[in-house]
């Protein structure tokens, strides 16, 4: 176990796995960088079998974390796919290894904005090297190395960690057997770049920022980071979502106040939802992981045909969608099954009917549940994997 200050108090919590990597040889970034003796950490769940053939890497999104299940340090709470991963559940830890790594570039332990550089004994802040979609699962294909796993029997995840999962089948085809991309895209669009700026620009605009160094000041840009993720969670909802659980009911009040304290409980969940964020999350982390989200794209600007990125690969894919995610709409993942099928892939695609929008993958939509679940034993029988 390590020890890691978080938050606007600073507090210092337990952090689970840490793992030093590169130690004998520099792990050189897309940016040119090169980086040694990092810290990635990360949370197992299952058992490895003798043939190390169940292993399921989950890869988290932009504000999720390694604690997939159990309790979160930070929050006291369930982990954030508590739901889906478990003894019996779809991802079953009875049956499967499950590996989740914290991400670089994020604020839980791994190599990060917050971590001690070595050179200057002080948080990196924003002398931090820029990290990419590819960094993250090359560093993840280290951890795998240190475990013997040579192959993956499944690698799955949602928005952000859906990228991962592309780029895990794309990069190394050879290590994935199977590859669960959900609500995601095989590169950002204009307007999600737009969005992830404006939460940038948020950040930024707060005087606790102090350009990035506010945690040698001992300050905190919590409004700035509230205001970013405020904006970003609307994105994670549907307008039906909103109007049926919001609606325009006022906030513990029957009036207007004619003034701007919440009034409306829409209002008032935002705040609550920007508030609570700052309290798990690094405003500098929050500016790189959106930065790498942004950069991402399996065609290289264009390079590449997308058909051509998956040409000869041998991963068996299920692609999964929400009808109601306007952030990572159905098109995406349709443009995805037509190069997939263009490349003859093996590759099924469900398009989930819900009102929840883009956090249906996180939330209780059953047919979701049954359709990994039925995806996850139909491969697991074709790989020969142990029960």
């Amino acid at each position: 176990m390590a020890k890691s200050f978080f938050g606007a108090g600073y507090r210092e919590v337990e952090i689970g796995e840490i793992i030093t990597l590169a130690r004998d040889k520099p792990f050189v970034l897309e940016c040119g960088v090169s980086i040694s003796s990092f810290p990635l950490a990360f949370q197992t769940y299952g058992t490895l079998n003798a043939r190390r053939s169940n292993a399921i890497l989950v890869c988290h999104a932009l504000s999720g974390d390694q604690y997939v299940c159990g309790t979160h340090p930070v929050t006291g709470k369930p982990g954030w796919w508590e739901r889906m991963v478990g003894p019996g559940r779809p991802i079953d830890t009875n049956r499967f290894f499950i590996i989740c790594s914290n991400i670089i570039g994020s604020c839980m332990g791994s190599f990060g904005p917050k971590e001690i550089n070595p050179a200057t004994n002080q948080p990196y802040g924003l002398s931090l090297p820029f990290i990419t979609i590819g960094d993250m699962v090359r560093a993840q294909a280290l951890l795998l190395d240190h475990f013997g796993i040579e192959k993956l029997f499944c690698a799955i995840g949602g928005s952000m960690g859906g990228m991962q999962v592309l780029d895990w089948a794309t990069r190394f085809p050879e290590r994935v057997f199977a590859a669960v991309p959900i609500a995601t895209a095989t590169r950002q669009s204009a307007q999600n770049i737009a969005f992830h700026e404006i939460g940038r620009q948020a950040i930024m605009a707060d005087p606790d920022w102090c350009d990035g160094d506010y945690i040698s000041q001992r300050k905190y840009p919590a409004k700035g980071l509230a205001v970013a993720r405020m904006a970003a969670h609307v994105t994670y909802l549907s307008e039906a979502m909103l109007q049926d659980k919001f609606g325009r009911h006022l906030q513990d009040r029957e009036h207007f106040t004619y003034g701007f304290d919440a009034d409306f409980r829409i209002e008032s969940y935002l705040r609550h939802q920007g508030m609570s964020f700052v309290e798990r999350f690094d405003a500098n982390a929050y500016l790189y992981l959106t930065r790498a989200a942004s950069y991402f794209d399996l065609t290289e600007s264009g390079r590449r045909k997308l058909a051509d990125v998956f040409a000869g690969t041998k991963v068996r894919y299920c692609v999964v969608s929400f009808s109601s995610d306007w952030l990572y709409s159905s098109v995406e993942s349709r443009n995805l099954v037509r190069a997939l099928n263009a490349a003859a892939a093996n590759v099924s695609f469900t398009e989930i009917e819900t009102d929840k929008g883009h956090d249906s993958f996180l939330l209780d939509v059953p047919e979701f549940d049954a359709t990994i679940r039925g995806f996850i034993d139909g491969s697991a029988e074709l790989a020969g994997v142990d029960k």
